[in-house]
């Protein structure tokens, strides 16, 4: 049987990880990988949540199981954060997930067994590991324009066009905040016209929120999300904590799925529990926990809140820093949206030739369709990153 296997073509991005640990020049910089790291490079523990892990060594006295969703109090936790009070409690299921991955998994489960015959949308270009989780649940896939190279922003004429032809009870997969791989976010009017499309056409929203506190604010990053929350009587959302709580390890993640009423929400919570329960039977606890013990103690998530804006407004300095060396090196404000774009990734415009130029002959590593990891800059890399850009002739 296991002779019958095909080969897997490795990961990009681990391959490329292997690659740049290779690499013995000692100014490489790894735009690469999609993890925050600070100006020493490290991605560190956050405070509170070192905090929260401390109080729980000392108040946890058993590690048995907790539910088969997950625990209640980082569902309404977590419910809370993402969507405050745009839609009513009664009307939202949940289930904890490994990871924001998970979640989607999740939800993409629900969809096969409550609309089988239904297509998947997903923005071009979106996370690479996007279509190949839609392709393996068996469900189709189908793509909406959403970025235009030349301009390096949102083509929101094209997606609005491409979401007309979409059959009622198809699934439409947005990036709530921080487009991973572009940067490039939309309006809030042009997220209220996307809900009006959407429950004009009887569409189903999908919302990826991986990177919430990232762009422009906590609740910034979640205003569209709300919206759509608010307007649209069936919503799943992906969230993860990777990013913002910092807990990539710990896999921490939820699905949440507001159905148009309470009886439907009853129905879809035992769906929920009976595929996380074929899934991996309890989902991990430490991470939500701790996620859980930050959001709900004062003091703690005031200091995870003002360590999570430090990190934001770090990046932010990091794109203008970026922009206006370019600027200066180029005489050229192409580079401008870098400094407009939110959140780790920017799709530099690079030629795949280009890429490897930059790598081969500058030590300067990212993937093959351009996108940089901005959080992998720090102010003494900058000078260095603009330079190659600018000889590579970008």
């Amino acid at each position: 049987m296991l002779g019958q296997l095909k080969p897997q073509p490795e990961d990009a991005i681990i391959e490329l990880m292997g690659r740049f640990k290779a690499d013995p020049r000692p100014d490489k910089v790894d735009l690469g990988v999609g993890v925050y790291r600070n100006a020493a490079g490290e991605t560190p523990v956050m405070r509170a949540i070192k905090a929260a892990e401390r109080a729980l060594w000392d108040s946890e006295t058993s590690k048995s199981y907790t539910a088969l969703a997950g625990d209640a109090g980082f569902h309404n936790a977590m419910a809370d954060l993402v969507l405050a009070d745009s839609v009513e409690s009664t009307r939202i299921a949940a289930a904890a997930t490994v990871g924001g991955t998970g979640a989607l998994h999740i939800a993409l489960e629900l969809v096969k067994d409550a609309a089988p015959n239904a297509t998947v949308w997903a923005s071009n270009p979106t996370w690479p590991n996007h279509p190949p989780i839609i392709k393996r649940t068996g469900l189709r896939f189908a793509e909406y324009r959403y970025f235009d190279a030349d301009a390096r922003a949102v083509d929101f004429g094209a997606m609005m066009a491409d979401l007309q032809t979409a059959q009622a009870g198809d699934i439409v997969l947005l990036h709530g905040c921080c487009h991973n791989p572009t940067g490039a976010n939309l309006t809030l009017p042009e997220w209220q016209q996307v809900a009006a499309l959407l429950t004009e056409r009887g569409l189903i929203p999908l919302i990826d929120i991986a990177y919430q506190g990232f762009g422009d604010g906590l609740t910034e990053d979640a205003a569209g999300t709300r919206l759509i929350a608010a307007q649209c009587p069936e919503v799943l959302i992906a969230a993860s904590c990777s990013k913002n709580f910092g807990v990539y390890r710990e896999r921490a993640g939820v699905l949440l799925a507001i159905a148009a009423d309470g009886p439907t929400r009853n129905v879809t919570q035992a769906n929920l529990t009976a595929l996380n329960r074929l899934n991996y039977s309890f989902p991990p606890d430490h991470g939500a926990r701790l996620v859980t013990n930050v959001l709900n103690d004062p003091a703690l998530r005031a200091d995870w809140e003002a360590e999570l804006e430090g990190i934001r407004t770090s990046m932010l300095s990091l794109r203008t820093q970026l922009a206006d060396e370019l600027r200066r090196l180029t005489g050229s404000d192409r580079f401008g949206f870098l400094a407009q774009h939110r959140g780790m990734f920017s799709r530099l415009g690079a030629t795949p030739e280009q890429v490897v130029a930059l790598r081969e002959d500058h030590g300067i590593y990212m993937v093959g369709d351009s996108r940089m990891n901005i959080a992998g800059l720090s102010t003494d890399t900058v000078p260095l990153v603009a330079a190659a850009i600018a000889q590579t002739g970008i």
